[in-house]
């Protein structure tokens, strides 16, 4: 019955997400560990400035560069997503493209940036001796920021086919290279920080031209292959049209926990309060690739299903992985808040922190359940073509309720580091309220029906599913 769905199709759709997202979990480690191991390789060098200046450049290109680049290629999960779901496979191609050309364009003003990376740095009062070596770090991390355009381009191109193994077996080889070349560049040829970011620049290359290989040669993508033509180029105002407000919704957010941390540096003995902050954020992190896992995976299942014209498909996909994530959250937040005076033993040594962290545990517990929610629920927005509400959404949550009730808190009330976080964990809790008051509040079939009827994709009504202009 129409409005309805049966155990049976919900169970089916909880075992296709589960399905889809643990092999994105193991891509998504895979893909963070490529730049992590230079870093372990920069720190066996024994020596700390270099060390400081490769954290600090993995700080600065991170939210000048990848972040806005990730956020640009988000938006292909909806235009990518919703042209398979309704088989116009050429699209995907014509897309792909696009994008490869649109995020190659903002390469080139981030390169010059990079190029300032010291004087920047200097500017906003970071070590300059720090600050100097950031820069030539940067500076030879700019190839692997044009590799990075075509790389993320080509995942969104796969994740909407819900091919992952492809990209797992890719990442997994270039991996298994990464660290033997990692190793020659910087003990064996002696070439330090330069070496472990050449290491960078040539496996993130080696793992865009293996995806694709395997574009242009496998069969599974007979149907979606891209073909060069002038619609590229024609695409590229529709691509930024939901490219900006996807990369606003991660930068937004990415950014305002860089606020918090520059924040956290002005507070009393800041080497000790920001020393608590990261570990905590450390923690977060690593925890994070399971819902944004599950949130790509929410975003391919519902693009899918409402391109193709089946909205009661769409808010099971919606309900299945919503039911994954809480379980998932629940488990681990639980988990965490009963292990909280251990945990800081894992990063640190010094007892005074670790009882610290093991003080900021029940918020941090609260914080992974927030967090799960609103990466979860951003992934559906992005999957519905919502992210200009998602980036208004974000900007109100961060930055007009969470840093200013973090700085109070801190600043004012004295709450330290565990003000900060409150603050953190408010602008999440706004975020996931919005976002879940939207998503529950959505008419799926007049979400697909203003689909169709949108010259976005030049449906016709013909394709229109039996009985949906008569609901």
């Amino acid at each position: 019955m129409e409005g309805k769905w049966t155990s049976y199709e919900f169970g089916k759709e909880v075992k296709k997400v589960s399905l889809m997202s643990a092999p994105m979990v193991a891509f998504m480690v895979m893909l963070y560990v490529l730049p992590f191991v230079s870093l372990l390789m920069v720190g066996h060098l024994g020596d700390e400035l270099l060390l400081s200046g490769v954290s600090m450049a993995n700080s600065f290109t991170n939210v000048t560069g990848f972040s806005l680049l990730l956020g640009l290629a988000n938006g292909l999960e909806t235009l990518c997503g919703q042209a398979y779901g309704a088989e116009q496979y050429q699209k995907l191609g014509i897309y792909t493209y696009t994008s490869i050309i649109s995020l190659t364009l903002v390469c080139l003003p981030i390169s010059v940036l990079w190029i300032f990376t010291d004087k920047l740095l200097i500017l906003i009062g970071q070590n300059p001796s720090i600050s100097h070596v950031a820069k030539n770090y940067s500076i030879y991390l700019i190839p692997t920021l044009f590799c990075y355009s075509i790389l993320q381009s080509l995942i969104r191109y796969f994740q909407t086919q819900s091919l992952i193994l492809p990209m797992l077996y890719t990442t997994l080889a270039t991996l298994c290279l990464h660290v033997p070349l990692c190793w020659v560049l910087v003990f064996k040829l002696k070439l330090g920080i330069v070496g472990a970011a050449l290491a960078i620049d040539i496996s993130y290359w080696v793992n865009a031209i293996l995806l694709w290989f395997y574009m242009k040669f496998s069969s599974s993508c007979q149907k979606t292959r891209p073909v060069f033509s002038m619609q590229v180029f024609q695409s590229i105002k529709e691509f930024f049209r939901f490219g900006v407000p996807s990369a606003l919704m991660i930068c937004l957010e990415w950014w305002a926990f860089e606020v918090v941390i520059l924040l956290s540096g002005l507070l009393s003995n800041p080497k000790r309060e920001t020393s608590v902050l990261s570990i905590c954020f450390s923690i977060a992190y690593l925890h994070s690739f399971i819902p944004y896992a599950l949130a790509t995976t929410a975003s391919i299942r519902v693009s899918n299903e409402l391109g193709a014209g089946n909205p009661e498909a769409a808010k099971v996909a919606v309900w299945a992985t919503m039911f994954i994530a809480i379980a998932e959250m629940l488990i681990v937040s639980v988990t965490l808040f009963f292990c909280r005076h251990i945990l800081g033993y894992a990063f640190n040594s010094e007892k005074e922190i670790v009882d610290r962290v093991a003080d900021m545990g029940p918020l941090v517990s609260l914080s992974i359940i927030m967090e799960s929610s609103q990466i979860l629920l951003s992934g559906i927005a992005r999957g519905t073509g919502w992210q200009n509400i998602g980036a208004y959404v974000n900007l109100g949550a961060y930055y007009l309720c969470g840093t200013p009730t973090g700085a109070v808190l801190a600043f004012v009330l004295h709450l330290k580091v565990k003000g900060l976080w409150i603050g953190l964990l408010t602008g999440s809790t706004v975020q996931v309220v919005l976002l879940a008051i939207k998503t529950s509040l959505t008419n799926w079939q007049k979400q697909v029906l203003s689909l169709f009827l949108s010259p976005k994709i030049c449906y016709v009504l013909i394709l229109i599913p039996k009985g949906m202009l008569c609901s």
